[in-house]
Order: structure tokens, then C-alpha cells, then sequence
């Protein structure tokens, strides 16, 4: 099976890449490098996948290495007419959509970028998908679509109205077109909301990779909302291993879906939506709490309100995905809080700061 990775120089892309590489697939992976934050950091993500990202100039031309069964090519979703060629040349059987621009509070400042990125960048993927008969494309929702909903656990069977960010508009946007896509031209598509995934390579604009940072530095902390936050964390192996037993069925449609009393996560179309995460919600000061334990360090702390855009509580009901794929997520928060920061000292060292 040929399968593309799109944002595979990113966080989840990556650690994904590894896996499916070490599986046997023929991996092509997908990223335009920009700059949302520091380059060092992707080209060390490519290093560790055998790709050699200091070689690599940042422009939209078609440019690939090889490495055994992965090869990278460096692109922008946002070129129709590249992503067009792509696809036509490379024959994919599926696609993994992982490529966004993410964040919630930079879309308070540079909403472009994620219409350009989440919106734009998603048709062509669409389009690509469409015209070349792909047999299954799975991509990157996230929690924060549960915007405004207070009833948790958030679960695939309630609605998603009220996004309280433009990120999580896009996403929402990309669920509604996935849809579309799979009704109109029976695309079979499956999103995944991921909630707040951490872990080894993890994103620098995270919470948990600021606190290590400032933490190891000396400097103290910015704690939102009082401490007063709780976040299904993550691991990123366990989402990784939910992907890709996702990418392994392809949804079928359902005929006894009730357009009466509609289930937002399937329908009569090749479409399905799921929750992934740990099922167990964790306060920010406990989460905090354990990273200074595995660092060996106390962080000094500046309690602040709550940031426009911020949600109080993620909590993933989990029980489709364990009903359809046997989905486990088995990593102890102390565990992967532990991973997490002995990749950060080998990757920084000490004088990070």
C-alpha cells in the first residue's frame, strides 16, 4: 500500500511516517517547512527519519529525497496544480491529511494563514482525492470543535455549532467538507479528533513544551484560567496506533442512518467521525506537577485568566473507536510526561533556554 502523509515533517506526521514505514508501507511524506516555528526542529524530525532537511531550501517546487520506502517531498497544500501532478504521478492508495496550520491563539492574529492552510489547502486534497481514486482518506479534526459545549465527556454524538476559535472553525469546516466529499462522489473519508496530543517531538507552542522550557531556564510559568484547566492528555504513540488501525478500514456508509434523528459522526455516505484520546481528563496543575518531577525542578508560577479562544475542559468519550478498532490508549501520564522530557534534554540539553 502507497501511502501519503501530508505534514509529515510536523509532530503527529512524523511519528506516524516511522510507524508506517516500519510496517512496510511505501510512505510518501508531504511538508511545505514553514515557519510557524523553528525549522531546527523539523529538520531534526527529517533527520530522524533518514531525510537530511539541511539539504532542503523552502520554496513550492516539487522536491523529493528517498530514504528506503519513504521518500519526503516538500510542498504546499495550498498549490492546486503541484498537489494535481502529485497525485496523478504517484498513483496513493490512501492519504493521511495531518497538515494544518494549528494553534489556536495565532489564529486570533493571523486568520489567512488558516483559511489558506485548513480551508484552501484541504479542498485540493479533496479534489486530489476525488480524481484519483483514493480508497480511503483519514485526517486531522481536533477537540476544540466542542467549543462551547459543556457536556463531557464530548462525544461524536453531539453537536459542534459553536466554535469559540477560528482554528477550530477550520476544522469544523473540514468535517462538514469531507462530507460533502464522500456524499457527492462517495469518497470514503474518516476524521479523527485529536485531543491535546503530547510527547517526544512535540510542538514548542504546546503548553507542556513552553513549561519545560521556561522551567529548565529558571523563568516562570504562564498558568491560564488559575490552574483551573483540565486536558485529556495524550500520548502521541497511542494516537499514533489509533491512526493507523483507522487507515485500515474503510468506512462503508450506513443504511439504516436516521436522516429523522441524524448521528453527526456517520451517515448514509462513506464518512465517519471519532473521538481519539486518553478518556482521562487531567488538571493543569497535576499535569504540571509531574513535568516538574520528571525534571527534577519546581517552576515558579504567574496565575492568569483565561485567553480568549481557550477551552476550560477537554474530555474525549473514546467508546466508538474502542468499539470499532479495540482502541486502547496505555501510556501513564508519568510515563509519557517522562519520554517527553528525556528526548527534550537529549534534543536541547540543559542550556535550553
Amino acid at each position: 500500500m502507497k501511502v501519503l502523509v501530508t505534514g509529515s515533517a510536523g509532530f503527529i506526521g512524523f511519528h506516524l511516517a516511522q510507524k508506517l514505514i516500519a510496517q512496510k508501507y511505501e510512505v510518501v511524506g508531504l511538508d511545505n517547512l514553514n515557519d510557524y516555528y523553528e525549522l531546527s526542529l523539523k529538520y531534526g524530525r527529517l533527520k530522524a527519519a533518514g531525510i537530511d532537511g539541511a539539504e532542503l531550501v523552502y520554496n513550492k517546487a516539487l522536491r523529493s529525497k528517498i530514504q528506503q520506502n519513504y521518500r519526503f517531498i516538500q510542498l504546499d497544500l495550498t498549490d492546486r496544480a503541484a498537489i494535481n501532478t502529485l497525485f496523478e504521478t504517484e498513483k496513493f492508495d490512501m492519504v493521511v491529511n495531518l497538515a494544518a496550520q494549528a494553534g489556536v491563539r495565532y489564529s486570533l492574529e493571523n486568520p489567512h494563514a488558516y483559511i489558506d492552510s485548513n480551508v484552501v489547502g484541504f479542498t485540493n486534497i479533496l479534489e486530489a482525492c476525488r480524481h484519483n481514486t483514493i480508497q480511503h482518506l483519514v485526517y486531522a479534526s481536533s477537540s476544540s470543535v466542542y467549543g462551547l459545549n459543556e457536556s463531557v465527556p464530548y462525544s461524536t454524538s453531539h453537536h459542534t455549532d459553536h466554535p469559540i476559535s477560528l482554528y477550530a472553525a477550520t476544522k469544523k469546516a473540514n468535517e462538514l467538507m469531507a462530507h460533502a466529499y464522500s456524499h457527492l462522489y462517495q469518497l470514503p473519508t474518516t476524521g479523527l479528533r485529536f485531543f491535546t496530543v503530547y510527547g517526544p517531538w512535540g510542538r514548542p507552542d504546546m503548553a507542556y513544551f513552553l513549561f519545560t522550557k521556561a522551567i529548565i531556564a529558571g523563568e516562570p510559568i504562564k498558568i491560564f484560567n488559575d490552574g483551573k484547566m483540565y486536558r485529556d492528555f495524550t500520548y502521541v504513540d497511542d494516537i499514533v496506533a489509533g491512526i493507523v488501525k483507522v487507515l485500515h478500514k474503510v468506512p462503508q456508509g450506513e443504511n439504516d442512518w436516521n436522516a429523522e434523528e441524524p448521528n453527526p459522526s456517520a451517515g448514509k455516505a462513506p464518512y465517519r467521525l471519532y473521538n481519539i484520546g486518553n478518556n482521562k481528563p487531567v488538571n493543569l496543575l497535576q499535569f504540571i506537577e509531574t513535568l516538574e518531577q520528571a525534571l527534577g525542578q519546581k517552576a515558579e508560577k504567574i496565575y492568569l485568566p483565561l485567553q480568549p479562544g481557550d477551552m476550560t475542559k477537554t474530555w474525549a468519550n473514546v467508546d466508538d473507536l474502542m468499539n470499532d478498532f479495540d482502541y486502547q490508549p496505555s501510556t501513564p501520564l508519568k510515563k509519557g510526561i517522562e519520554a517527553f522530557v528525556a528526548w527534550y534534554l537529549s534534543f536541547y540539553g540543559k542550556a535550553r533556554g
